[in-house]
């Protein structure tokens, strides 16, 4: 079995590679192409966490058979200096069973949630979007960024953090980006002016009137990942053409969508469907430059699955990692 570091991680996998694969991967899951049980979630409620298990089966040339368990804690930043976001994925051969590799699932995650936005974002965002807006600067604020600068001609990006500690970030990513990162403290004067937003934050309550948004902006929602979280309103949701990664985890776990349902604000009908529909051609995506968009993700077993065959794969063929015997 080999073992991948973070750092190692971190040397293999770039965000084209990750698009790539999760754009792919995306496109399978909506074809019937991936057997995937929906996640169970073991609440840790005194310590205000939560442990995630996650398999998947992706068929095809491509195929990969994997885990993940993760643990999402979020005061672990403030009270203990530790990720969020901590665990494991392993992956196995599928045409054997072979345990193939054991790699940190904490930077994994942050890459392939940036990649679905990416994805999103390449089918749903206006072709000439060069303005994006970023909620929270945590773990998985980088890969946002990323990946929506790989797939738009981003010259510009703003940045909201609850925390305000938002310098550093900024600094590290307009490098990295070779773009203009600033932080902002009006969020009504940056919706207006955006034609990307992402939301990247743990926020149970909307971030923004969603009366603020102009027309033919694009939103990624990918934070929130209960049905009692929600990091955009009612307002926001009914103005927009909403899109999931799938149906039946959208209905289980989105609160941005499911919220509303409940409150009978919508019905489930407003959802226009999975964004692997539009990246096989089997529903529309943006209808006119002037439809607002919402991608709302909670995340799949899937993305992990193909990303870390990725992984892998590079792995083997650089000689990165560390054989173990079991």
């Amino acid at each position: 079995m080999l073992i991948l570091t973070r750092h190692d991680l971190e040397s293999l996998l770039t965000i084209g590679d990750t698009i790539g694969a999760v754009e792919n991967g995306f496109a399978q899951l909506s074809a019937g192409d991936v057997v995937m049980p929906q996640r169970v979630p073991t609440q840790v409620a005194p310590h205000k966490g939560m442990h995630l298990s996650m398999p998947v089966f992706v068929n095809g040339d491509s195929g990969a058979l994997s885990i993940k368990a993760i643990t999402v804690y979020p005061e672990n930043p403030a009270s203990y200096g530790l990720p969020m976001v901590q665990g494991v994925v392993l992956l196995y051969d599928p045409i054997n069973g072979k345990l193939l590799a054991m790699m940190d699932a904490e930077h994994l995650t942050a890459m392939r949630t940036g990649a679905a936005s990416g994805v999103a974002t390449k089918h749903l965002a206006r072709p000439d979007a060069s303005t994006v807006l970023l909620f929270g600067a945590g773990a998985l604020g980088p890969g946002q960024l990323a990946a929506v600068c790989a797939v738009r001609p981003i010259r510009q990006a703003f940045v909201i953090t609850r925390s305000g500690k938002d310098g550093e970030f900024c600094e590290k990513m307009s490098h990295e980006l070779g773009i203009e990162v600033k932080s902002t403290r009006d969020p009504q004067l940056a919706i207006r002016n955006a034609d990307i937003i992402c939301t990247a934050t743990t926020s149970s309550t909307p971030l923004f009137d969603g009366e603020w948004l102009k027309p033919g902006t694009h939103i990624n929602g990918v934070g929130s990942y209960t049905a009692k979280m929600r990091e955009v309103d009612t307002t926001t949701i009914r103005r927009a053409r909403v899109f999931v990664d799938r149906i039946q985890a959208a209905q289980n776990e989105a609160g941005d969508v499911m919220i509303p349902i409940t409150n009978g604000e919508i019905t489930l009908d407003h959802v226009c469907g999975e964004i692997g529909q539009v990246i096989n051609g089997t529903i529309p995506g943006r209808n006119s430059a002037d439809d607002i968009t919402f991608f709302k993700s909670v995340g799949t077993a899937m993305q992990d699955a193909v990303t870390a065959a990725v992984v892998y794969k590079k792995a083997v063929s650089q000689g990165v990692g560390n054989e173990i015997d079991l």
